[in-house]
């Protein structure tokens, strides 16, 4: 796990000397231990290449230093991530006749390249964003994991392409266009997030999760080398070989997963793994314990909130751990918000990434890697949504007019009743893009058109394809929407940032490519079944997990941000939304956002999720743009 920056460049667009120092400074907390950097000429065009890499020692602690070049060949790579099957990719490269001299990742990945080219993508499993000068034909090749569990940014300025693993190393660059995207600025109303390929700045974007791109002579071009599985409309009647998978699903999946985990605990220093208590990561504590030992296990939960301290501590005692926990107060967040969200370089969208942080700075005491149950929800179908999802096509042949008639007596329910308004203002939608996005909480097209003067954002812009296959079972699409935006631009950032603020590694098993692809080659009934979610899942913690652990209620992770915000949170909040310094009030309509703060403060509606939302995209713009913001805030009110 590391960072990496760079750029290939040419005349005016080449940065000052000491550019890629400060891009590297900017990510330090994602290597402190080591750096290295390159810079390279292109012969034909006369670009400058450079290649920068802070290191967090994971595997081959002493040796593989970055950027690792072979002139002989022509390359030199730098490497953020892991290669879990990097062993037997060696033997492979070994018995093609290239030699490894040091048992590193780092090391197979630069060979893989060397004889299989820009193809190595599809044949290593882990998670990765890398880069490849190769001297051969003068180009530059980045690639991103499949699943987007590492970032890859890349911005352009002039005839200039740069990249880095965060945002911020890319704001080191002068001249580059950092203003607010507006109409990110509007989708992050309707997701909570930004949804690739775009960010908050105007001039940055994401590489999409398994994507490549190759720059070659001043031409750069990108493509897509794989796609989440559930895109495919397949169904247990479709396919034979489904059916044949189907007989002996439980114990193929306990193998596979199994696997996954023990890939993922390749490492050369310590390592633990977060546990909430839940059916996710408690199985992956199970089989790490089965595999190897004594587990160290780290677990968070909220003062004065739903928690699942009680069962994490359960599941520790089961297994023997050496178990740790942290308790996360309204004083954490209030103290803590506002870095983190430098830390993120975008709004901090969950309040429970405030405990995943200090979780992670806890951890990093005694581990450097942690294995995570992050992505079982998204690939096992393990959302109360998905559950609903499946009812979605019979409940849309209600007449609209009795839906319309239910809508208030639905909006006055108390919160208690929250998943039951979630649901009822999802299914609403007739759209399923639009429900998908609803399922978060947050605001639908009129909401925010009453809101803001941004509007509602568009949808076709949105990379990889937002829509699954025609056929695809309802299941299915909702699934593949959670896989290519939900999971890559919310929970796999946040959960990258968050752990690597503390130089601590987070890995997920769930998310091996070889197991997902597995499961969605089997029936839908074996995810979700009547109101039965992540079935599989379930079947296979019966020889893992006593039936109390696998039976009981997910209680989840509940964060009291609703009682926050009327008691200890309460100045905090007015003065970011209502307060003479905001920087984001010119986004709204202030009778619209006054009756929702107080409509929350009173307890006449709980509004905790938009209030969250707003309260971290306040603190986002005076982070990085006050200027640029001021000037979007009179634009748009020119516009209304």
């Amino acid at each position: 796990m590391c960072g990496i920056a760079g750029w290939v460049a040419s005349g005016p667009a080449i940065p000052p000397a000491d550019t890629l120092a400060a891009m590297l400074g900017a990510v330090a907390h994602r290597g402190p231990d080591g750096s290295g950097a390159a810079l390279m000429q292109c012969r034909a065009t006369s670009h400058e290449v450079a290649l920068g890499h802070r290191r967090l020692a994971i595997i081959d602690p002493e040796g593989a230093p970055q950027p690792m070049r072979d002139t002989g060949a022509g390359l030199t790579l730098v490497f953020n991530g892991e290669i879990y099957n990097f062993r037997e990719l060696r033997r492979a490269l070994e018995l093609a006749g290239l030699r490894c001299e040091r048992d590193s990742d780092t090391e197979v990945l630069l060979r893989g390249y060397e004889l299989w080219g820009h193809d190595v993508v599809h044949r290593l499993r882990g998670m990765f964003a890398f880069a490849v000068w190769d001297e051969r034909d003068e180009s530059l090749f980045l690639a991103r994991d499949r699943f987007g569990e590492k970032p890859l940014f890349i911005a352009a300025r002039g005839d200039g392409l740069f990249f880095a693993s965060e945002i911020k190393a890319l704001l080191c660059v002068p001249g580059l266009d950092a203003g607010v995207d507006l109409e990110a600025v509007s989708s992050y109303f309707a997701y909570r997030y930004a949804p690739g390929p775009a960010t908050l700045f105007t001039g940055v974007r994401k590489l999409p999760p398994g994507t490549a791109l190759v720059w070659r002579r001043g031409v750069a071009e990108q493509r897509r080398y794989w796609t989440a599985p559930d895109r495919a409309a397949r169904d247990s009647t479709a396919h034979d070989g489904a059916r044949r998978r189907s007989a002996g699903a439980v114990g193929e999946f306990r193998a596979r997963l199994t696997e996954a985990v023990q890939l993922t605990m390749i490492s050369d220093v310590p390592f633990g793994a977060f546990l909430s208590g839940g059916l996710d990561s408690s199985v992956i504590v199970a089989l790490m314990s089965r595999l190897g030992g004594q587990v160290k296990t780290f677990t968070a939960g909220f003062a004065d909130g739903t928690n699942e301290l009680p069962y994490a501590a359960a599941v520790a005692r089961e297994f023997g751990t050496d178990h740790h926990e942290i308790v996360v107060s309204h004083a954490d967040v209030a103290a803590r918000l506002a870095s983190l969200v430098a830390k993120r370089d975008a709004p901090v969208s969950e309040p429970s990434d405030v405990a995943l942080h200090l979780l992670a700075t806890a951890a990093a005491r005694s581990v450097k890697m942690v294995l995570t149950g992050e992505g079982s929800d998204e690939v096992l179908g393990g959302y109360p949504k998905h559950v609903a999802e499946c009812f979605a096509p019979a409940v849309q042949w209600v007449p609209a007019s009795v839906r319309r008639l239910l809508e208030p007596l639905v909006r006055a329910l108390p919160y208690r009743f929250r998943r039951f308004k979630t649901a009822a203002a999802s299914f609403r939608v007739g759209d399923r893009r639009e429900r998908y996005v609803r399922w978060f909480g947050a605001l639908d097209g009129a909401e925010l058109t009453r809101l803001t003067a941004l509007g509602a954002p568009r949808h076709d812009w949105h990379a990889p394809p937002f829509d699954a296959e025609p056929g695809a079972s309802a299941l299915r699409q909702v699934l593949y929407f959670d896989q290519t935006s939900w999971l890559p631009d919310n929970l796999l950032e946040r959960a990258d940032r968050m752990t690597m603020a503390a130089s601590i590694e987070a890995r997920v098993p769930y998310l091996d490519h070889e197991l997902a692809e597995f499961v969605s080659g089997l029936p839908d009934h074996w995810r979700v079944r009547g109101l039965t979610g992540k079935r599989i899942l379930r079947a296979a913690a019966a020889e893992l997990l006593p039936r109390t652990i696998i039976d009981r209620p997910k209680v989840g992770f509940r964060v009291p941000v609703d009682e926050w915000f009327r008691g200890p949170l309460r100045e905090y909040l007015l003065d970011h939304l209502r307060g003479g310094a905001s920087l984001t009030r010119g986004y709204y309509d202030g009778r619209a956002l006054d009756a929702l703060v107080d409509e929350h403060l009173t307890g006449r509606q709980n509004h905790d999720k938009l209030l969250w939302m707003l309260l971290n995209l306040e603190i986002w713009h005076r982070q990085y743009a006050p200027r640029t913001c001021a000037t979007a805030a009179l634009a748009l009110r020119r516009v209304a």
